[in-house]
């Protein structure tokens, strides 16, 4: 499962393509940091996109923890989609790469493999997820997956249900069902190259 991604994008850059939405982007927390992060995990604090009352009227940016904690304590990061219908807490989480890890080719390296996934044609993306307020945490997200498409199966069993800027506001509608954009993306659709 995915438990790590990478966001280098600038707020410029984010405001600009954001724009192709027609959606209003606000900062109701103010412009927040947008300090490049090669690899953001879990429990750590980045960037989301949601709408506002639950309408695609308008969107806000704002800062939340990758994950809440489960029943048994332990981090939800990654949430099955399969079956589900999703309409509460939707929010985008703008990446430029996730990564991956298998075992290491060499068997004696001591660490997995790490593989990073870039969605073609595109300097960034967006991850479908969801959020919600938990009371330990606060408002926290997690991330969606879905089967693996043929660009991931080789590295892993699940993936990450990546959506490009065609997609973006659908998600935030609530009205569309979820299960038409958790889906894996076509043979070619994302690149893949060692990441150390």
């Amino acid at each position: 499962m995915c438990n790590e991604a990478a966001r280098r994008i600038a707020i410029g850059e984010l405001r600009n393509d954001w724009g192709e939405t027609r959606i209003p982007l606000v900062f109701p927390e103010g412009v927040p940091n947008m300090a490049p992060l090669d690899g953001f995990k879990i429990t750590d604090p980045t960037i989301i996109i949601r709408g506002v009352d639950g309408g695609v009227t308008e969107a806000e940016c704002v800062t939340r923890r990758w994950s809440w904690p489960g029943p048994a304590g332990k981090p939800v990061y990654n949430y099955r989609s399969d079956g589900r219908d999703l309409k509460k807490g939707r929010c985008l989480i703008p990446v430029d790469a996730f990564y991956e890890f298998t075992k290491p080719a060499d068997p004696k390296a001591k660490r997995k493999d790490k593989w990073a996934f870039r969605l073609v044609g595109h300097d960034w993306f967006c991850i479908a997820g969801l959020w919600r307020a938990d009371a330990g945490v606060g408002e926290a997200f997690t991330m969606l997956t879905c089967e693996p498409g043929e660009d991931i199966a080789p590295y892993h069993s699940r993936q990450v249900v990546v959506l490009g800027r065609e997609s973006w506001a659908a998600w935030l509608d609530p009205h569309i069902p979820s299960g038409d954009l958790c889906r894996p993306l076509p043979a070619g659709s994302l690149t893949v190259e060692p990441a150390r």
